[in-house]
């Protein structure tokens, strides 16, 4: 049953509902009026919220309507919500970019491909949803998302976080709202105000009502209107009269549910089995429901009582008057008589056309364990893992698990099970699998794989410091077993120590690192013995010893030659090895093909990580208009997926700024919360942020402090390394000169292994400010000379204002006033107020005259405007920034237009001049 009418005629639903009407008239007006809009309607059970819903597509007269309903039986069929309401729009899946047209029909299984991600699904459903309402506005009605089964349900709630200016109004009804609508507005619908309530109730009364009764009867409902219908429906004569009222040990809709098996009780026994029946079936096809009630000897006449006593309809569609009546039927029938039901049901389904569901039927009718309908189930998983339902998958599997009578394919089925409710983000689920899994015989591969699963759901769930041990435990065992997987495993329990340091323990990178030496040394051809040859060294050997192979991983993974799922897999840890030798050419390259890669496939989970670091690189570079964008996309794909990281970019870009007000908060957060879930990585990259905040505004003890904080992990977390020049330029101005020269020896042996431009030129930065006479001036011109030839403006204009800072020190007032200048020119077009203002002081200190200014900034725009400006001045185009940014091709015309306004531009070639003439494109491009 695809769904269900509302309480005995509109009328009734709608009594005293004023306020909830003119929510549900302004959703819809809003929607006419070219608004994306997303309405969470929510209210226990019987409060009336389908009602509303028919209301709602009453109004929506001009608009197309589409509907579907949640069905408890069948959330564990991948993507059928979604199916219900998009079938009919699946002709305008040809518009759609080919990546996701071909992501929807995978999903729906209208095509075999690669397995989409949940994301590109989701975006896909945005798309479609865009293109369907670009004749008439669209209203989506979705009842009982409670029900809905997960992958719809994920797809839906992404497309609603992302509608803006597409004419299309998602509204969904839901007892308990879960994760997926979390934070969209939301009408909670309570029950009828007294006088309402009242009145409702004496409508449909056909006999006397004591006054006392009645009023216990709207008490106790607290204005429910289906209670209010259906506890006195029943009611004994004595009860009506006597003041007794109705018992209230039993919760609301239990009572509801309690009335309903009463009526139930009433029918003929023919009546009863056949609404079982339909209950059993969640497809609300009357064939197919009529062609098991002839295999159960139900005959036709059986619908006619249920239908005249309200309680179901048996026409094109089967529907129940409310899912309580469903509840109701389906918990009336005895264990054996489901079994009887749902073999019926099994026998009549098409095995060709829906393979999935009659196994589901057989698997329910299964009295006891089944090994050929347990297969059946394991090939149900398969095709629902290629469609990306992996929470179908994962139900499939257990089930199939808890048919299995084997012990040792009951636990290997259990693993299964297990890997895909991880995979689908169900961790506690996958940890109970496990510990069925283990209940069981396992051989040795099997239960190397229980431990590692554990470290990645130890992992996933943000336990930092538990999830390096497992995962090290794992990898050992799995050498004697499985190289290509131990070797992944270790680099797995690498990253998972490296996101941990300084919280690791057990399992901590050095740890790591010297157990993986012995299979790190082993030649392999494949990336990751690379990646992972490398990373080890790195820790084991030192930077010296291991600058040959890093180099390589970074020549490697920012070439072509590295297969799109090798880079999206392992791309991240690469990055680690660019790092570690200051290479940022590469690293940046590297970030751009990650970026590009992960917004190809959709992989929303692993983009907010990459756009992140392209973030932080962007505001590195002084491109801060591009690192407020990256930011803003970043937060916004968060949002959409319901992810949450640390702010990396945003505390760096707020340091550089300078802007206390921002900067602090986001750091003291960050390292708040990163302590408690031990994430070290975090804590190490807000204490270097922290460290610039406070030397660019002169706070040097405090940036002294957070320097050290930062500097003081192992030089593979490379975050640890780029806060060594922040120590050394703190350290030198509050005289601890030997804790400067001590940074800058481990400074040195990591740039000097690198030998790039980037990492000298900080190296020689730094020891000019430890060195004296020909030799710091040596040095300052020599970092002047490399980071010039870097694209990291703000650490040149940086070198400039410490060698001006020096000169009028060395009282060369003239030499200084000229470096100054270019220091204070550089830092103040960034928008480096901070820096900036130090370089204003000294030039003021050498006599010179400055006025303060600002960066030219297009301060009009906001984050996306402004990075949706550069995509369109880069020649992208409307459909194609959609794709890149996850937003429909009408919301970016409609942030165009909103650009074109605030600009004054009247095209494209106008917006290039305008943004030209602010410095935020190449006017000749």
């Amino acid at each position: 049953m695809t769904a269900h009418s509302g309480i005995r005629g509109p009328a009734a639903g709608l009594t005293g509902r004023l306020s909830e009407r003119g929510v549900l008239d302004r959703f819809v007006a809003g929607v006419r009026a070219g608004e994306g809009r997303a309405l969470v309607v929510r209210g226990e059970p019987g409060v009336g919220k389908t009602v509303l819903l028919d209301y709602l597509a009453g109004r929506a007269s001009g608009c197309l309507v589409a509907r579907a309903a949640g069905v408890q039986s069948e959330m564990e069929l991948a993507f059928a919500g979604l199916h219900q309401l998009c079938a009919p729009m699946l002709e305008h899946a040809a518009s759609l970019p080919v990546p996701q047209r071909e992501a929807l029909r995978t999903a729906f299984g209208l095509s075999a491909g690669s397995v989409p991600d949940r994301f590109l699904v989701g975006l896909a459903v945005l798309g479609l949803l865009s293109e369907t309402a670009g004749q008439r506005p669209l209203v989506c009605v979705v009842d009982d998302m409670q029900w809905l089964d997960y992958a719809s349900a994920q797809a839906l709630g992404f497309a609603a976080r992302r509608l803006a200016a597409d004419p299309v109004g998602l509204v969904f009804a839901a007892r308990v709202p879960g994760k997926d609508v979390a934070g969209l507005p939301e009408l909670v619908v309570a029950g009828l105000a007294e006088g309402d309530a009242r009145e409702l109730l004496e409508s449909v009364l056909t006999g006397p009502l004591d006054p006392r009764v009645r009023d216990r009867i709207i008490a106790d409902t607290h204005g429910n209107p289906l209670a209010l219908l259906e506890l006195t429906t029943g009611l004994p004569p004595a009860q009506r009269t006597g003041g007794f009222g109705l018992p209230g040990a039993v919760p609301l809709d239990g009572r509801i549910e309690e009335s309903f098996g009463r009526q139930l009780e009433a029918l003929p026994a023919q009546t009863r089995r056949l609404l079982q029946l339909a209950a059993a079936d969640p497809s609300g096809d009357p064939v197919l429901m009529w062609r098991a009630a002839g295999r159960l000897a139900i005959g036709a006449g059986a619908a006619r009582p249920a239908e005249e006593a309200g309680l179901g309809e048996f026409g094109a569609r089967v529907r129940f008057r409310h899912p309580l009546v469903r509840s109701a039927a389906y918990r009336s029938a005895s264990v054996q008589t489901r079994q009887e039901l749902h073999g019926a049901l099994a026998e009549v389904t098409d095995p060709a056309v829906d393979p999935d569901r009659r196994a589901w039927h057989r698997a329910q009718a299964a009295p006891g364990p089944d090994e050929e309908v347990a297969t059946e189930l394991e090939q149900c998983a398969g095709r629902a893992q290629r469609r990306g339902g992996l929470a179908a998958a994962a139900a499939f599997l257990e089930r199939s698990a808890g048919l299995t009578l084997d012990p040792a394919r009951r636990a290997q089925r259990a693993l299964a099970a297990a890997q895909a409710k991880h995979q689908a983000g169900a961790l506690d689920a996958a940890l109970f699998l496990l510990a069925m899994a283990q209940a069981g015989p396992l051989d040795e591969l099997a239960s190397a794989r229980v431990d590692l699963l554990r470290g990645q759901i130890a992992f996933a769930s943000g336990l930092g410091s538990d999830a390096p041990p497992l995962l090290l435990k794992a990898a050992k065992r799995l050498e004697s077993l499985n190289l290509d997987l131990a070797r992944e495993t270790y680099l797995s329990a690498w990253m998972a120590a490296l996101f941990a340091g300084r919280f690791a323990g057990a399992g901590d990178l050095t740890e790591v690192s010297r157990a993986a030496r012995g299979l790190a040394a082993v030649h392999s051809p494949h990336p990751a013995a690379m990646v992972l040859d490398a990373l080890t060294l790195l820790v084991t050997d030192g930077p010296v010893a291991a600058a040959p192979a890093l180099r390589q991983v970074a020549r490697v993974f920012a070439s072509d030659s590295i297969s799109a799922e090798e880079e999206i897999r392992w791309g991240w840890l690469a990055q680690a090895a660019a790092s570690a030798v200051w290479d940022d050419v590469r690293w940046r390259a590297m970030l751009a093909r990650q970026v590009q890669l992960a917004r190809d496939v959709g992989a929303l989970d692993q983009l907010p990580i990459d756009l992140g670091a392209l973030g932080t690189d962007a505001a590195w570079r002084g491109d801060f208009a591009m690192a407020a964008a990256l930011i803003a996309e970043t937060d916004a794909i968060s949002a959409a997926t319901g992810s949450r990281r640390p702010p990396f970019a945003a505390m760096l870009l707020a340091s550089l700024r300078g802007d206390q007000a921002e900067a602090a908060p986001l750091i003291e957060a960050t390292i708040a919360e990163a302590t408690a879930g031990g994430q070290g990585i975090a804590v190490t990259y807000a204490h270097w942020a922290a460290a610039i905040l406070a030397n660019g505004l002169g706070r040097y003890a405090d940036a002294l402090a957070a320097a050290q904080q930062a500097s003081q992990d192992s030089p593979a977390l490379y975050m640890a390394m780029w806060a060594l020049p922040e120590l050394i330029e703190a350290a030198t101005r509050t005289g601890n000169t030997h804790i400067a020269s001590d940074a800058l020896a481990r400074l040195a042996e990591t740039t000097q292994a690198g030998e790039t431009d980037f990492g000298l030129g900080m190296e020689a930065r730094s020891r000019a400010l430890v060195s004296e006479g020909e030799t710091a001036e040596r040095c300052y011109r020599e970092a002047i000379d490399r980071l010039g030839r870097t694209q990291l403006r703000p650490d040149l204009a940086r070198a400039y204002l410490l060698y001006g800072e020096w000169l009028r020190r060395e009282n060369r007032r003239r030499d200084a006033r000229a470096e100054l200048r270019t220091a204070y020119d550089l830092l103040s077009t960034m928008g480096i107020e901070a820096f900036a203002e130090r370089a204003r002081r000294e030039l003021l200190a050498t006599g010179d005259t400055v006025r303060k200014r600002t960066a030219g900034t297009v301060s009009e725009l906001t984050a996306q405007e402004a990075h949706i400006a550069r995509l369109a001045v880069e020649g992208r185009t409307n459909a194609e920034i959609g794709a890149q940014l996850f937003l429909s091709t009408r919301t970016v015309e409609w942030h165009l237009s909103k650009i074109y306004t605030k600009l004054g531009a009247g095209s494209r070639r106008e917006l290039r001049r305008v943004l030209a003439s602010l410095g935020q494109a190449d006017p000749q491009a």
